[in-house]
């Protein structure tokens, strides 16, 4: 309905998740396209179309602005304050799947007692010819944002041609595969393929080596959120909408 829009989640000041969308985040001014880890200020209104808990709308787009940044300082302790401590860490699925189907929650930070295996399968490799014509011809009345002519200039991103997912328990024992919908693994991929000449396969063995092997020696947690389409009819509706590699903590040597 809006074109190519995103989908933000991330903590407030007290903890709690919020859920921004839609985000029409390439059309928006330079100064306001935000990183991870930014800090936002923007008035949000809950949504009426989507029933999860933490999903908002932005009351008005052009108020949306970047007020700081949360970086790796201190071993990274400004993130580990506001995502490990101000918000809650789980630590077993069968909660959270029972919290998502009471509709309490839909985004989380989940810790896995151990991480398997990080696996690929292959995708389609082409967005759906119908839906882009659908969208370039879309009526402009109730247009959100306020403006049109994107419909007609905006270039289409390439399909990452590949899905990828964890293996994991959880303090259960419990055995799980989620996939991962992390922005940043597709663009790991894109970047390994250019580097690699084209070659598929040795793309995605480096990507594998950045998810499994080298995080494999963080404190790794995952943000896991659900989809609006599967949040009340799957067994499981989560999904990892962010990784979260974070150094494990320093001991300090009493002297």
């Amino acid at each position: 309905k809006h074109g190519e829009t995103v989908c933000t989640a991330g903590v407030r000041e007290d903890g709690s998740w919020v859920r921004i969308y839609p985000v029409p985040f390439r059309r928006l001014e330079e100064e306001q396209q935000y990183r991870k880890f930014d800090w936002l200020e923007c008035d949000l209104v809950q949504s009426r179309r989507d029933p999860r808990p933490e999903t908002h709308h932005p009351s008005d787009m052009t108020q949306l602005k970047v007020v700081g940044h949360m970086g790796t300082e201190n071993n990274w302790r400004e993130r580990r304050k506001w995502l490990l401590e101000k918000a809650a860490v789980h630590h077993r699925l069968a909660v959270l799947i029972e919290e998502a189907k009471a509709n309490r929650l839909s985004l989380a930070v989940f810790k896995p007692r151990q991480v398997l295996d990080f696996v690929w399968e292959e995708d389609e490799r082409e967005w759906n010819k119908q839906k882009l014509a659908e969208m370039r011809n879309r009526d402009n009345q109730g247009e959100l944002f306020g403006e049109e002519t994107w419909r007609q200039v905006f270039q289409v991103i390439p399909k990452l041609p590949y899905s990828f997912s964890y293996r994991f328990t959880d303090a259960d024992g419990r055995e799980s595969e989620l996939q991962v919908l992390d922005w940043e693994a597709g663009a790991l991929y894109w970047n390994c393929l250019r580097k690699a000449n084209g070659n598929e396969r040795t793309a995605l063995e480096k990507v594998r080596a950045k998810y499994f092997d080298e995080f494999a020696k963080t404190d790794l947690h995952f943000f896991l959120g659900t989809t609006q389409q599967f949040h009340f009819v799957a067994p499981n509706p989560w999904v990892i909408v962010g990784v979260f590699p974070i150094p494990h903590e320093r001991q300090l040597d009493l002297l």
